[in-house]
């Protein structure tokens, strides 16, 4: 008897444009917490008070000290290319007088972006560090909200199709403990003085 062979389903992906269609339609609502990646529509996790905590704790402090020598994006959309549009937890953007008011920021608007990771620590760093590295973001952030441990992308290495699976795209990796100075080296306040972030300062751990 003759085998029939497998075929795998064929997937529709969309556009960013299309994506943006579906939520002027109501095909998409406000308390659909959704981003678009590849062209697929991703469901984001939902959000702890742990999470939410560290993401306001670092807004609030990286509001302050760069004052206007950055826009702290929190939670808001970022367009990599016409097919992903993900919705980092926060993103460091290049200081824009309308603050972005007629047009989502871009990958050569960031100069930072931080992701805080419970339930989906996997999916941030297989999936969402490498899409950033693959747009030229220059820096990665991925905050383990559990442990407070942070890992640092830096450097995004050339990208090509052969490379699609292989690690972060950041040619350098590092893993911070809470108690540790993080710095990135395009955060300086409007003074020139480089921001430096400590986990263990900003949010005690409780308990």
């Amino acid at each position: 008897m003759a085998t029939i062979p497998f075929a795998a389903p064929a997937r529709h992906r969309i556009s960013v444009d299309a994506f943006h269609r579906m939520g002027e339609a109501g095909i998409l609502g406000a308390a659909d917490r959704v981003e678009l990646i590849d062209g697929e529509i991703i469901d984001m996790s939902p959000i702890g008070a742990l999470h939410a905590a560290i993401v306001a704790r670092l807004s609030s402090y990286f509001s302050q000290r760069l004052g206007g020598a950055a826009v702290v994006w929190c939670q808001n959309p970022v367009r990599l290319d016409d097919t992903s549009e993900p919705e980092p937890d926060i993103a460091i953007l290049r200081p824009r007088a309308d603050f972005y008011m007629t047009a989502i920021p871009g990958p050569t608007d960031m100069l930072l972006v931080i992701e805080v990771a419970d339930t989906s620590l996997a999916y941030d760093l297989g999936t969402k560090v490498p899409l950033y590295a693959r747009h030229g973001i220059p820096e990665a952030w991925v905050i383990d909200a559990a442990t407070r441990r942070t890992r640092v992308f830096r450097q995004p290495t050339e990208w090509s199709e052969a490379s699609r699976s292989a690690g972060s795209g950041y040619a350098t990796e590092v893993s911070i403990e809470p108690h540790a100075a993080i710095s990135c080296a395009g955060l300086v306040d409007d003074t020139g003085e480089q921001v430096v972030v400590e986990l263990a300062r900003l949010l005690p751990t409780v308990g």
